[in-house]
């Protein structure tokens, strides 16, 4: 059986929405960030990283919410969480999740990672502050340009809406506001409504169904 590692409040959200979503039977992996349990010796022995998610399966372990969130697409593909079968389609998804990936969530990072880029208290301090600009200008394009409505791909749901659903849950608490951006704010709602996604959000606060 697959299990996947996550924490609650981070990323693997997206992950975690993608396998309710796929229907695929799966153990969850629950670990507390706060108390560094991506730190010890049994989660860097499958996640040397350190980080969440990670995807146990029968041939070994995927890291990284594109890759995961990829590969549970392709084995279960009767979900249609993808467009498979259409190569310029799924490089539009995978360019979508790439855009979240490497700046959006970078942005995000910013806040409260700063410590990955410097060790300059006052440049720690430069990038809090430069969080509700950088969110809001990313947020801005997605709407404006990315979102084709009424899912990030158009009519069909993929993975890339629970990708783009745990980053515009994360934007108030980056100091934006989320209902300002009529197309995005109807995408976290409509998410919201899904029975997947009620479905993820119990696992994630340790209350599954």
């Amino acid at each position: 059986m697959l299990k996947l590692y996550f924490a609650p409040g981070s990323c693997a959200l997206a992950s975690l929405i993608a396998l309710e979503e796929s229907g695929l039977a799966y153990e969850p992996g629950r670990l507390n960030l706060a108390n560094g349990d991506q730190r010890q010796p049994d989660y860097l022995a499958i996640n040397p990283k350190g980080r969440v998610p990670a995807l146990v399966t029968d041939k070994g372990v995927i890291t990284e919410n594109i890759a995961i969130m990829t590969y549970i697409a392709q084995i279960a593909p009767a979900a249609r969480l993808a467009p498979l079968d259409d190569p310029f389609e799924f490089a539009q998804l995978q360019s979508f999740n790439s855009y979240i990936a490497s700046t959006v969530h970078i942005n995000h990072s910013h806040k409260g990672r700063g410590y990955r880029w410097t060790d300059d208290a006052a440049a720690i301090e430069t990038m809090k502050a430069k969080v509700p600009q950088t969110m809001g200008e990313s947020f801005a394009l997605i709407e404006e340009r990315m979102l084709k409505g009424p899912w990030v791909m158009g009519d069909q749901y993929t993975i890339a809406d629970g990708y783009l659903f745990t980053m515009e849950s994360w934007l108030p608490g980056d100091g934006v506001d989320r209902d300002r951006f009529e197309k995005v704010s109807a995408h976290h709602a409509r998410m919201l409504e899904r029975p997947a996604v009620q479905k993820a959000l119990a696992v994630e606060k340790g209350n599954p169904a």
